[in-house]
């Protein structure tokens, strides 16, 4: 959520049950604030809070030019001082998916992580099973960085891209109206896009060069892995990823306001296609 907006996106996490403290979202407000300045950032988001064991990390991001690309990301034990997230390195997202133990809330710490000699999730064959070591500073790198690359979703028409190729807000989107909030194709994922661009163009008949760039959410597999609510006053649209519970997108029908937060394990539901095939109903 852009900063301007943060006491209100804060407050809007009520609606699904992560409660952050008055005295706690201001503080997170004025330490952003500076932040945003140091950096000279053009915005800067809160992300969300990953808990650990002994400390919690807040996450937050802020871009000086390119929204999409250009994000940098720093993260906080106390909310005041922030340290630079740095990227993800390939052993980090290899590992991280296997670990099962909480974050402690210590980044210098080194995880041990055995690896099983029939695991297919890493690549090579094992006579015997193996332990490998990986810093917490980097799971939570490489955390971060799957949430945001399976998870993080703006409304159709949230962001533009310039003529020049830049990303940027879009200044002209007013909100979605109810109809188009309960259709999945009015969601699509805040990454880099996957598919061919004539890909996601051909899928919709009023398709827009500027804001149809991205993948839509109803091409994620399995079906149904993405809850869609709307609040009973129809005032806001809440989705939630099954993939990765805590994350919640929420917007502010007919209005420009939305934005997504995190608050969890940081860990990644595997069960969902057993959880949504028909077989196991």
């Amino acid at each position: 959520m852009n900063l301007d907006d943060i006491l209100y996106s804060l407050d809007a996490s009520g609606y699904f049950g992560h409660v952050i403290s008055t005295e706690e979202s201001i503080i997170l407000h004025n330490s952003l604030r500076i932040l945003q300045n140091e950096n000279h950032f053009k915005h800067v988001y809160f992300w969300g809070k990953i808990f650990g064991a002994e400390k919690d990390y807040y996450i937050a991001y802020g871009y000086q030019k390119d929204i999409l690309y250009g994000k940098i990301f720093y993260y906080s034990r106390n909310c005041i001082n922030w340290g630079l997230l740095p990227k993800p390195t390939q052993n980090g997202l290899m590992l991280t998916p296997l670990c099962t133990t909480k974050f402690q809330g210590d980044p210098s710490i080194i995880i041990d992580i055995l690896i099983e000699k029939d695991e297919t999730l890493i690549s090579g064959k094992r006579k015997q099973p193996e332990i490998r070591k990986l810093k917490e500073e980097d799971r939570l790198s490489s955390t971060v960085y799957l949430i945001m690359d399976n998870a993080s979703i703006i409304p159709r028409g949230g962001i533009f891209r310039s003529p020049d190729g830049v990303v940027v807000n879009n200044l002209s989107f007013e909100g979605l109206p109810t109809i188009e909030a309960r259709e999945w194709n009015s969601f699509l994922h805040f990454r880099v896009p996957t598919r061919k661009q004539n890909t996601n163009l051909l899928t919709k008949d009023d398709y827009n060069y500027a804001t149809d760039f991205l993948d839509p959410i109803d091409i994620d597999i399995p079906e149904g892995c993405w809850m869609i609510h709307i609040t009973q006053n129809e005032e806001m649209v809440i989705l939630k990823s099954m993939y990765w519970p805590g994350l919640v997108f929420f917007h502010k029908l007919r209005t420009p306001k939305h934005g997504f937060l995190y608050f969890g394990h940081g860990k990644n539901c595997l069960d969902v296609p057993f959880m949504l095939s028909p077989y196991f109903v």
